[in-house]
């Protein structure tokens, strides 16, 4: 840890990962569960992806002490069929209860060619990326959908009824790093709202409406009573209708409008559900998927884009930015007082 000249404090990957794995462990978690949420939030925050970094620890600590949460759930997993898996979370997070079922989807998805890994009673808080990239870095394909709770506006609708189900899809490429995506079905994703309203940023035109059903550039409004909006219209709603009815309709978990927190004041992870896709294009012979991948990467470059999904992240990784994490003495403060349980 080092202290630089702008009064941030600078912490290895490593250091972050022990001391938010301390915050878990100090408000309910379990070892293992602890490691894993953990190792989310800090290789978010060292990529830039601060929206499902350390700012995510006050809600997941909120939530852990209000009783919602189960953080020491361990996970039930049954087979139902040669090629699905099924995983009760046991209304615990799902990032433990995919780490309890990877190996034996792996096996399912190379015997089989494809399968389908369901997740019920499960609370998903952070960033997706990190469940899918891994199957890619094995050479496997990967589609995973999450819904979360209702604070959005379906297209020609009046009210929140779905969530900003993200999608996130993850493809090994030959010779580079895997091509990698998670967006929200949303104008701007959740948290990057509750960062500018944090931050006291007015919002651009289109991405929510008041607790009226008025327009609105206040994220603050958006918030407090108002909702979010699809992103391209009568598109992005349809997409995030199909995520409702795969990763809540398909795995048997909530809908983003069926469940009721309201007895747990503090409460602010979604306990929905998670479907994940897992496909060996080996199996699909001829020439080499990860091959096949390449030659569109390149396609993209020769076009004038030089990057593509996945490759910032991984090009920071490569390059240190996990090396000297900033945060503010008040932030880090924070996170020692969780660590220790002060509230």
């Amino acid at each position: 840890m080092t202290q630089s000249d702008d009064t941030a404090i600078h912490l290895s990957l490593a250091e972050l990962t022990a001391l938010l794995a301390r915050v878990f462990r100090a408000n309910g978690c379990s070892d293992d569960v602890a490691a894993i949420l953990a190792a989310n939030c800090a290789g978010a925050e060292a990529v830039g992806s601060f929206s499902h970094g350390v700012f995510r620890i006050d809600g997941y600590v909120s939530t852990l002490r209000s009783g919602w949460v189960d953080g020491t759930a361990r996970p039930v997993i049954d087979a139902p069929a040669p090629a699905f898996l099924r995983v009760d979370a046991g209304n615990g997070f799902a990032q433990p209860a995919l780490a309890a079922a990877r190996p034996q989807f792996v096996e399912m998805v190379r015997a089989n060619g494809i399968a389908a890994l369901a997740i019920r009673h499960s609370h998903h808080f952070g960033a997706l990326w990190p469940d899918v990239e891994p199957f890619a870095e094995d050479g496997l394909i990967a589609l995973s959908l999450v819904n979360s709770f209702a604070c959005v506006v379906p297209f020609g609708g009046k009210k929140p009824l779905l969530g900003t189900n993200p999608i996130a899809f993850a493809a090994p490429v030959d010779g580079a790093d895997p091509l990698v995506f998670d967006f929200a079905t949303t104008v701007m994703a959740h948290g990057d709202v509750q960062i500018a309203a944090r931050e006291g940023r007015t919002l651009p035109e289109g991405v929510g409406v008041d607790a009226d059903g008025a327009p609105t550039r206040d994220p603050k409004a958006i918030l407090d009573g108002g909702a979010l909006l699809p992103f391209g219209g009568h598109k992005g709603s349809a997409l995030s209708i199909m995520i409702e009815l795969m990763a809540a309709g398909l795995t048997g978990g909530n809908f983003s409008f069926e469940f009721d927190w309201s007895d747990h004041p503090g409460a602010q992870t979604p306990v929905t559900g998670q479907i994940l896709i897992g496909i060996d294009a080996a199996h699909a012979g001829g020439e080499s998927f990860a091959h096949r991948s390449r030659n569109l990467i390149d396609g993209m470059a020769a076009s004038g884009y030089a990057g593509y999904p996945g490759a910032r992240r991984a090009a920071m990784r490569r390059e240190g930015a996990g090396e000297h994490i900033p945060l503010t003495p008040a932030i880090y403060e924070k996170l020692q007082g969780y660590a220790n349980q002060e509230l």
